[in-house]
């Protein structure tokens, strides 16, 4: 058996194979999963909590199990060819595997372009798939494999209940799950944004353990916005924390893009991998372990597309069916597609919204479209954006990141929690909110959402900008997909207008990540690298 992750009830589930007739030869949580599966098969994936990939090779039965973690937050990719079938917890490792110049999926492609990453089974690499959160394969002497679900979000059902109840469920349901996330045998710290998620985090750990704890924030030199380092700082020093600040500026930014690619393995086109990177760099001096408070918006519904109008959602919807109106309208937006994607891409366009129809279509039709839309964000942007930014760029610096507000509990009472202790007037999180009132001030907790900006936008101009035009149509990648005209058009419009710089970041890391992945064999690049010299 080979397992990446953790077990956090590891201690709770021993003690019961132990009491079972199962003997241990180790310590390690990894051994849990071996003797849970010698006791009830796969039927024992329900009874593990945790953060988890692994693959276990059946002797008796002659097959090999592989399974992923109910939201995704550990990675699992299976490669399967005439003859051989393969697995890894990165597309890169498995990247030798494929032919020099492998394959992209048009329509995992045309997903990234869209909305800023790809979701569901298939990857942009056209021979790897993913298994899904939630999922178990099981694959046979043969090589035919069966797919196999044992956690589904559509089993949850919203009930009626008044805030008092809710509160008096939770308060059992919080302290089991963070007593579970706090085992560790080594130090651990925070990524402390100054939101209500990480502050909320941070009142916990306070709450369940005794020694220093170390917070960590970023923020940036010479930007044209704000960023949260004062309301951390503020958070920081009310919990007494050992804090750290992280600032970048510009060549810092764009001097970490080719390993952040590279960490990130997948396309994915989110800002906020940079500062991940920084954080994770910095925290992994000090620390092996990091809490965040991703998840909390998905969840507890923070976003704000999950309070659109009745009237602006019936407008999307009609202009993008079976999509509800949610997610609808596409990252790429000032840069015509006919214009600027090749032939292959525009035929492909049609599966820019697949998986958000896909999920929609899944939803149990007494569900209120709040749990709609965070169902829809539970199954595409969660594992496949967020908790790949968190993982990967973590990972690249061996630091192992934990977020219980995505424990499968809490999600599963965040989604069933009425509407009106989701969103009411105007506001989000409002039962999180509420909860939250224990330990934070009001004015941070109802102070309008920030997310975590990146100054992309006001950065991505002048020289950089200059030299980017003259170098990123000559990509092969770049060529293979795009029109040149279409390229400089959309450089051009960046230099003038500064309105494309979702468009040309895009491309820039498209065509870094054909470098390192179609062209290369995946190998990493330095921390520190110009991305014009890897284009």
């Amino acid at each position: 058996m080979v397992a990446n992750g953790e077990i956090y009830n590891f201690k709770e589930r021993r003690e019961q194979l132990e009491r079972e007739g199962y003997h241990f030869h180790t310590h390690s949580d990894s051994e849990v999963i071996l003797r849970a599966y010698q006791a009830h098969g796969i039927d024992a994936l329900p009874l593990l909590n945790g953060m988890f990939a692994f693959a276990l090779y059946d002797t008796r039965n002659k097959r090999l199990i592989l399974a992923r973690d109910r939201q995704g937050m550990k990675p699992l990719y299976f490669l399967k060819q005439p003859g051989r079938f393969a697995f890894a917890s990165e597309i890169k490792a498995l990247r030798p595997l494929l032919d020099a110049s492998p394959a992209m999926d048009e329509g995992a492609f045309i997903q990234y372009l869209h909305n800023q990453f790809s979701s569901g089974r298939q990857t942009i690499l056209k021979d790897i798939q993913r298994v899904l959160p939630g999922e178990c394969l099981i694959i046979d002497e043969n090589l035919d494999i069966r797919f196999h679900r044992y956690w589904d979000a559509t089993q949850i059902r919203p009930h009626k209940q008044s805030m008092d109840e809710a509160m008096e469920a939770f308060a059992p349901l919080m302290d089991q799950v963070m007593e579970e996330h706090v085992r560790s045998d080594v130090p651990y710290g925070l990524f402390l944004s100054g939101g209500v998620d990480s502050g909320l985090m941070l009142a916990e750990l306070k709450r369940h353990q005794d020694g220093p704890l170390r917070t960590y924030s970023v923020g940036y030199h010479n930007a044209d916005m704000d960023d949260e380092l004062s309301a951390a700082a503020r958070l920081a020093r009310h919990f007494g924390t050992q804090h750290t600040e992280v600032r970048i500026d510009s060549e810092d930014l764009f001097h970490r893009i080719p390993f952040m690619t590279w960490a990130t393995d997948e396309l994915m086109r989110d800002y906020a991998c940079i500062p991940t990177s920084f954080l994770a760099e910095a925290a992994g001096r000090d620390l092996k372990v990091v809490f965040t408070g991703e998840g909390g918006d998905e969840a507890f519904a923070g976003y704000g597309r999950y309070r659109e109008s009745w009237p602006l959602r019936a407008l999307k919807a009609f202009r993008s069916p079976g999509t509800g109106g949610f997610r609808s309208r596409g990252q790429w937006r000032h840069a015509p597609p006919q214009q600027v994607f090749s032939k292959e891409l525009l035929n492909a366009h049609g599966a820019r919204l697949q998986q958000i129809r896909a999920a929609r279509a899944r939803a149990p039709r007494d569900w209120d479209e709040i749990t709609i839309r965070q169902y829809t964000d539970l199954v595409t942007a969660l594992p496949d954006n967020l908790l790949t930014k968190v993982d990967r760029n973590l990972m690249a610096f061996s630091l192992e990141g934990r977020t219980p507000l995505l424990d499968h509990r809490i999600v599963e009472f965040g989604l069933s929690l009425p509407a009106d202790l989701k969103i009411s007037g105007g506001q989000g999180k409002r039962f999180l909110k509420r909860w939250a009132e224990r330990d934070l001030p009001a004015d941070l907790l109802y102070r309008p959402k920030k997310g975590f900006h990146v100054p992309v936008k006001s950065w991505l101009k002048g020289e950089f900008l200059e030299q980017l035009a003259q170098r990123l149509p000559e990509n092969t990648g770049i060529q293979a997909w795009f029109t040149q005209d279409g390229v400089l058009d959309t450089l051009k419009r960046q230099k003038t207008h500064g309105d494309a710089s979702r468009e040309v970041f895009s491309l820039l890391q498209f065509a870094i990540w054909h470098k390192l992945f179609i062209e290369g064999d995946g190998s990493a690049p330095p921390i520190k690298a110009d991305p014009l010299e890897w284009i």
